[in-house]
């Protein structure tokens, strides 16, 4: 099963079975000390771009919102066997669809969903066909959706499990800001706890 390190606001280290090192969104917390194979980053802010804390591999593959949006559309990546898809993300003032997006990793049979910064998109519709097993959803209600609609967009999703994140700007976490997800299959995670998904 991979293991999923919560480093904190929007950033996160994922881990492979295989042991293939993902990182998503660097900005904050612990646990940057594994060189990584991939970098993904959903957008150009400096809160979740911040690629020069992590040591990469000699091969390791950057893959930012230009990459991911080259051509017009949202495009995929497979890597190491693991399955990259971009996704919609934006439809809010301070993040346009132009130059934002969400990944879908899938990842040793789970399909895990990071929202990046972002609003309800249309293409939140579709994905309750995909059989998310973890959608990881921004909720601070300043620069992206509160709480209330990442807890509609958690229904809508169908997830099995809905993980609040990126809770209050240029923080680590709010837990009574958590507590207050009510999303079903809330479940919440600590920064600097890794965690073994199933």
């Amino acid at each position: 099963m991979p293991k999923l390190l919560y480093q904190g606001h929007g950033s996160f280290r994922l881990t492979s079975d295989s042991g293939t090192v993902i990182f998503i969104d660097p900005f904050i917390g612990e646990g940057y000390d594994l060189p990584a194979d991939i970098i993904l980053v959903t957008h150009q802010h400096d809160d979740h771009n911040q690629i020069g804390l992590i040591t990469q591999k000699y091969e390791c593959r950057i893959i930012s919102n230009v990459e991911a949006l080259a051509g017009g559309k949202h495009n995929s990546f497979l890597i190491h066997g693991i399955e990259i898809e971009a996704v919609e993300a934006g439809y809010n003032q301070g993040h346009s669809v132009d130059d934002s997006v969400g990944f879908i990793i899938t990842i040793d049979n789970l399909k895990l969903y990071f929202c990046g910064d972002t609003s309800t998109t249309p293409q939140m519709s579709t994905f309750a066909e995909r059989n998310l097993d973890y959608a990881f959803l921004c909720a601070d209600g300043f620069y992206n959706m509160d709480l209330e609609e990442a807890a509609e967009c958690a229904k809508i999703i169908g997830a099995k499990h809905n993980v609040p994140v990126h809770l209050k700007p240029g923080e680590l976490f709010d837990r009574e800001m958590a507590e207050q997800f009510n999303a079903p299959n809330r479940l919440i995670i600590e920064p600097g706890k890794e965690v073994e998904l199933r």
